[in-house]
Parts: structure tokens; sequence; C-alpha cells
């Protein structure tokens, strides 16, 4: 039995996935997740075979939530669900450690192979987004990390300011202090060379880091 996790912020998607899903022999969806952080939450607690990830979450991007649960079981498989065929999303979603990754607007059956596919420890890229991945080679290009300039705790940090948290609410959510939160502000705009949050927010839509803009 494959165990799955299916991680998407709107409840309709998750419900329907879950349901075709369980159609299919073999298959058990054991939870579901509607952000980043929930996610990364039920990998550790449920330890899934496979995760249906959608790339563009509140809380924590689909690209360093798949980050962090690799990093923690890199036995599990994560398939990358999106509307976004734009190559940083894909090439991010790799990099983070995806062996799969799909448009939205896929058929059924294709879902259902890619979980098979990459069970089998293979990779699965839809056909409508694998000439991102074959463009991006011939130009002799790796798959670079979305903000290779910023920690995986700054990137939480930016993703959490773009969507218009506060320094007090980032410190309830990361159980940090609001002084390191604030730390961490200052550090990120340094980096990026970005003064304001305005700007910090723009550049985190452009990087994919945000679900603001789908």
């Amino acid at each position: 039995m494959i165990r799955v996790l299916v991680a998407d912020d709107h409840q309709i998607v998750c419900e329907g996935l879950k349901t075709l899903l369980e159609s299919q022999p073999g298959i058990q969806v054991i939870a579901t997740a509607a952000n980043g952080r929930e996610v990364v939450r039920k990998a550790v607690d449920l330890s899934p075979d496979v995760i249906i990830m959608d790339v563009a979450m509140p809380e924590l991007n689909g690209m360093e939530a798949t980050r962090q649960i690799l990093a923690d079981n890199p036995r599990i498989r994560v398939i990358a669900l999106s509307m976004h065929s734009d190559r940083r999303y894909v090439h991010g979603m790799l990099a983070a450690g995806a062996q799969g990754y799909l448009l939205k607007d896929c058929a059924f059956e294709e879902l259902a192979q890619a979980v098979a596919t990459v069970t089998a420890n293979r990779v699965y890229l839809s056909p409508a987004i694998a000439g991102v991945v074959v463009d991006h080679l011939r130009q002799g290009a790796g798959a670079p990390a979305p903000n290779p300039a910023l920690s995986p705790r700054e990137s939480e940090v930016l993703q959490l300011l773009a969507e218009g948290n506060s320094p007090r609410q980032i410190a309830q959510k990361l159980h940090l202090s609001v002084k390191t939160v604030e730390t961490h502000r200052r550090q990120v705009m340094e980096k990026l060379d970005l003064h304001s949050v305005a700007e910090l927010t723009k550049y985190a839509i452009r990087q994919g880091l945000t679900s603001i803009e789908r």
C-alpha cells in the first residue's frame, strides 16, 4: 500500500485528490495539509511514502517545505503539483529534491502514473514542462536553489513578511524572539539590497516564494 500525504491550501483540491487517489488500488491517502508548515509537521509524524505538494502555499512554500522534509527523511518521494510551468518553480522544486512535477490541469491518470513512477524511485516530469528542463540542460546550467543568498530560516522569514505578518506574528509562528526575527529581516534586506517590505514582497513573488500571486 502506497501511503500518500496531499498538501494544498485549497480544501476542495485536497478532498478531490484524496477521493481520486483512493479510487486506485494500492493507494491510501493518510492525511491532508493546508500549508507548508503543516505538511512538514505531518511528514515527520506520519512518514508517508509520497507527498503530493502544492508549490505555492502559505506559511512555507513547497520548495522550502520539500527541503525540510527530505533533510529529515530522504526516503519520502515528493511530487510537485502546480499551476505554474515557469522555470523558476520547476527548477526550484527539482533543486529541493522533488522527484516529480505535474501541472494542475493534467489528467488524473497522469497523477496516478506519477505516484507509481516515483515510488519505483524514478523521476516523473509532466510532458507539458519537460521541455523547460531540457532547455535548461542544453544551456549547460544546473538547477539552482531559488534563493542561494538566503539561509532556510531567512527564506521563511521573507515569505512570512511578504504575506503581511508582523515581526511579532512571525516570532510566534517560528517560535523565535521578536529580536531574532528583526535580525533576520535586516540580514535579508542587506543580502538582497532591498530597503522596504514592499520591495521584499515583490522579490518574494518574483522568486516564487509566496502564494500571494497565483
